[in-house]
């Protein structure tokens, strides 16, 4: 049981009851988040019409996107409750809230069976965990920074800052262990549901954690002294004063590692899937041994920030990120790049399948394997219904490209995402000390939700989505000159959706650079 002291605690063993406890309940809140955005590919053929998939997994990035953009909500209303009645009921409220929209989700059945039911039920769904995300973090972050010495909270903090990426490593890894654990039709027909319904199991543990905890002492200590705000949304953003430095820590702050966040992780993710075409599990694994190896440097840059300040640390990150990305991603395309390999004729191999449609009839399933001399596979599958096992085709085909890299590409993958996990950690390390110390404590939780939840749930949230259609529509507009016989507007349209990030980023620079401080605003 933590002990509920007036004063922050000092000794390590009780620091580390803190931190667990908080982040047990954070990291199971980000798993449910982002199994969603994970299974981003499987999800757009499940509840959304058939016959355009790049429309399909567009909807499904704006429904995922849509749960960060009501994270401000979230913010606001549990931020308040969090300054009114303390951090640790309103973020028991929030687990329990993102647990059970989570399970729901994993029981709604096909948009073949219910119909538009079925992504507007999603939808509800997803707005819901949004806004239980949106009271979580600030609940977390400002629990632990309470409990932190002075001096030492960009060390404590950073393991909280570690929740996001190890709640997506975990996410990867259920995935993949349920794949493996059945066949890909069974996965794509069923297993998909499972990482969604095993979450309650970890939900009602943390609950029982966070149920024994006490709370935070400095509310605790302003609540007996009757220093508490009666309206925190007034005093947070009707005050002038402090409003300016909610302003402050979104554009000079949060808005640009919102955007570095989201690239250097699910937008990576989902580029290796969708436009290099990497087969999805060894995207998963390639992508949960990079976040493994960064995770202990949101550590190592909270701890680093205690001693030579916040400021130069995360813009640090947002400047390398913004001078590179376009050159990492090239070399991840030209990685998978299927033209730059020598294909073995040989080694072509055909083999069709004929199995019952759940529609009704036969699915015809033609796999064509190519097979290149570095190693490298191209599985290409077609899917048609036909009448019977020895007539034609009689269905729309639906063909599947999915490469399986040998062993040098996929570690040229992971050291590519690991550099843009570097980026992530510094920008990301030390910010929830950065803003704990912008707010005093009476209006803490309101104040640093809120720009933490927009640059992060709206220009964060929107990545995805926002650089996948800029890409297609790039792809697009080269396919419409290539036809006319005019000259390629776009020399790689698959990079144009990182202006996004690198303009979002830019802008939190140079307002960063000018405005912030490398010191605490307040002092407890």
């Amino acid at each position: 049981m933590i002990s509920a002291s007036p004063k922050p605690v000092t000794d390590t063993r009780s620091l580390i009851g803190v931190i667990g406890a908080s982040s047990v309940g954070t990291l199971i809140e980000w798993y449910d988040f982002y199994i969603f955005g994970s299974l981003a590919t499987v999800l757009a053929t499940k509840f959304f019409p058939e016959g355009n998939p790049t429309a399909a997994f567009l909807s499904t990035l704006a429904t995922f996107a849509a749960g960060f953009v009501v994270r401000p909500f979230g913010a606001l209303f549990f931020g308040r409750l969090g300054d009114l009645i303390g951090r640790k009921y309103t973020f028991m409220v929030t687990l329990l809230l993102m647990g059970g929209a989570t399970f729901a989700i994993g029981l709604i059945p096909a948009y073949e069976t219910i119909g538009f039911w079925a992504p507007t039920l999603v939808l509800v769904l997803r707005l819901l965990q949004g806004l239980a995300l949106g009271g979580e973090y600030g609940g977390a972050a400002t629990y632990v920074a309470e409990h932190a010495p002075v001096g030492q909270r960009g060390y404590w903090t950073s393991w909280i800052q570690t929740t996001a990426t190890v709640g997506l490593f975990v996410s990867l890894l259920v995935i993949l262990l349920t794949r493996t654990s059945m066949s890909t039709d069974a996965f794509d027909d069923w297993g998909w549901r499972v990482p969604f319904l095993v979450s309650i199991l970890m939900v009602a543990i943390s609950y029982v954690i966070r149920r024994n905890m006490h709370e935070s002492p400095l509310f605790a200590k302003a609540k007996a002294a009757g220093k508490t705000s009666t309206n925190p949304l007034k005093e947070s953003f009707g005050n002038k004063y402090n409003f300016k430095f909610v302003l402050l820590a979104l554009f000079g702050a949060t808005m640009g590692q919102g955007v570095v966040w989201y690239t250097g992780q699910f937008y990576a993710m989902n580029f290796i899937k969708t436009v290099c075409n990497v087969d999805a599990m060894q995207t998963d694994e390639l992508m949960s041994v990079a976040l493994l190896m960064g995770t202990p440097f949101f550590v190592v840059f909270g701890w680093l920030s205690d001693k030579i300040g916040r400021k130069g640390i995360m813009l640090t990150g947002m400047l390398v990120a913004i001078l590179s990305y376009r050159t990492i991603y090239e070399t991840m395309y030209q990685t998978t790049n299927l033209a730059n390999r020598q294909e073995i004729p040989a080694g072509l191999s055909i083999k069709t399948t004929t199995t019952p449609d759940p529609k009704g009839g036969l699915l015809k399933t033609t796999t064509v394997t190519h097979l290149y001399t570095d190693g490298t596979r191209l599985m290409e599958t077609t899917k048609r219904a036909a009448s019977s096992a020895s007539t034609n085709d009689t269905g729309k085909s639906d063909v599947k490209r999915s490469v399986l890299l040998n062993a040098s590409d996929r570690w040229t993958l992971i050291w590519l995402v690991f550099i843009q996990v570097l980026f992530v950690t510094l920008v990301y390390g030390p910010i929830a000390a950065f803003l704990v110390e912008m707010f005093p404590v009476k209006i803490r939780y309101t104040s640093m939700s809120l720009p933490y939840h927009i640059g992060n749930g709206v220009f964060g949230g929107l990545l995805p989505a926002v650089a996948t259609y800029l890409a297609t529509k790039a792809k697009e507009a080269n396919a419409v000159a290539e036809k006319a016989g005019a000259a390629l507007p776009y020399a790689a349209p698959y990079l144009e959706g990182l202006w996004y990030p690198i303009i979002v980023a830019a802008v939190s620079l140079v307002i960063g650079v000018v405005y912030l401080s490398n010191r605490a605003q307040v002092t407890d």
